[in-house]
């Protein structure tokens, strides 16, 4: 190759060795596309499958929760230990500490414990196991290849992409999803081409074979003057609260279940029977599963009860922190529709528009992907709701701090520069910081949301007393 390129005038070096590298990554990650479309869209049908031929056994199927989350954390313990968790967590952490490397069994395990999980009534979501394939299949690939680290790392965000783009039917945030959600405060331009690739041909595979999606027409038409922006505000702020929340009963459910000397896969017959008898307290099934049918209420602009949103938190911290296997995205989604449908309820406004807002905004503060998030509004909701998105969701990704869902995420520069944190930093570090800090800051917390609840409710009675 570096006689090739001697034989190149030197003022075409540079263009030459770009070519080469856009046609070398084109092919290569429509490879991934490819596979990961038609895997992803083979896993998510057999999901679907799975799912309605339980749940027609009656309307107690959730029953079989225990020996369902059984099932799965032994499948997943003695056979790939790495399929553990929401699965984008995982190849997160792969391609910072281990070169993008993903043991091939990750994926047939992953693959069936989600099942397991989800058709049972576990609440959890597809997308994680989606981007573990997804990745799992690119590091095979990049085995096969014998690639370097960095091509390795290259390719699995491709695989990340490809697998985010197969389930929502997003392909451009699924693309701006991959590359944005390895660190806070970058994004790796080098592979933004191939994961537009792998995005949109993963979604194309998955339209070819059959899958559908969903897309939500939000009557939504801004106006932009005071009121706009201080209802922003307030909701960007609310829903970053949500999604503090959100995080702090994940980590609490996991710590839980570390504390409770039992063998994994008893823990989740523990998990399965606590979410039984909650349901059955409840007499709700709509926290079980993915729950798109309460979601899909929400978006129509259905009241909903206004505890939805902090049960559906319970149910996932219980169902990842005692053995189920699934994503954490369709949770949140959940979270964001139902929070969302309640501060349009409190202030009087439109319900679908702030379950619109309220799933994208908490997807943004929870994982820290303000931009792909924003994209996704424009892409499941329509244009109009793109700035108004947008707003709320950078207003949930600063309130969040530096908290993540995915704990693996690499700090490289701080959401403001009067907070001091080493770049480089990995998110789980700072969070044993905090909670070692937490009695003094969460003190401090209380006293300053609750002076600017005072001020905002009173500066928004002002404007609304003015425009009405």
């Amino acid at each position: 190759m570096d006689v090739f390129f001697k034989k190149i005038p030197s003022y075409l070096v540079e263009e030459t060795v770009l070519f080469t590298s856009v046609i070398k990554w084109f092919i290569l990650s429509l490879i991934v596309g490819i596979l990961v479309g038609a895997s992803t869209t083979l896993f998510l049908l057999i999901l679907e499958y799975s799912s309605n031929y339980i749940s027609g056994y009656g309307y107690y199927y959730f029953l079989l929760l225990p020996i369902g989350m059984f099932l799965s954390s032994a499948i997943v313990r003695y056979l790939a230990p790495d399929a553990v968790g929401h699965g984008t967590e995982k190849v997160i952490e792969a391609i910072h500490k281990k070169a993008g490397k993903i043991k091939f069994p990750v994926v047939p395990v992953k693959f069936l414990a989600t099942v397991l999980t989800i058709s049972t009534g576990g609440s959890v979501g597809k997308e994680g196991p989606s981007a573990q394939i997804g990745g799992g299949i690119a590091s095979l690939l990049a085995d096969l290849f014998r690639f370097s680290d960095a091509d390795r790392k290259k390719l699995v965000i491709c695989g990340i992409s490809a697998g985010f783009s197969t389930v929502f039917g997003t392909p451009i945030a699924g693309a701006i999803f991959g590359i944005e959600v390895l660190y806070i405060g970058e994004i790796l331009y080098d592979a933004l081409f191939p994961s537009f690739v792998s995005g949109m041909v993963a979604y194309q595979v998955a339209h070819y074979f059959g899958l559908t999606y969903s897309y939500y027409s939000i009557n939504f038409i801004p106006s932009f003057n005071g009121l706009y922006l201080l209802e922003s505000i307030i909701a960007g702020i609310s829903f970053g609260i949500i999604s503090l929340i959100f995080i702090q009963v994940i980590e609490y459910f996991d710590k839980l279940s570390k504390r409770i000397k039992l063998e994994n896969s008893l823990k989740g017959v523990l998990g399965g029977a606590v979410l039984v008898i909650l349901t059955l307290i409840l007499n709700n099934r709509s926290f079980l599963g993915l729950g798109l049918d309460t979601i899909k209420k929400t978006l129509e602009g259905v009241n909903i009860g206004w505890y939805y949103f902090f049960v559906k938190m319970l149910f996932t911290g219980i169902t990842l922190g005692f053995g189920g296997s699934g994503g954490i995205i369709t949770p949140i989604l959940f979270v964001g529709a139902t929070a969302g449908s309640l501060f349009a309820q409190i202030c009087g406004a439109d319900k679908a528009t702030f379950a619109a807002v309220g799933m994208v905004s908490i997807l943004a503060g929870a994982t820290n992907t303000p931009i792909s998030s924003s994209i996704m509004a424009v892409e499941l909701f329509g244009a109009n709701m793109g700035p108004y998105a947008a707003i709320i969701c950078i207003i949930s990704y600063l309130i969040t701090g530096h908290r993540s869902v995915y704990p693996s995420q690499v700090l490289v520069r701080t959401k403001s520069s009067s907070i001091k944190i080493e770049p480089g930093t990995d998110i789980e570090y700072i969070h044993l910081e905090v909670e070692s800090r937490k009695g003094t800051l969460f003190n401090l917390l209380l006293k300053i949301l609750k002076t600017s609840s005072e001020m905002l409710n009173k500066l928004y009675e002002s404007l609304k007393n003015k425009w009405g």
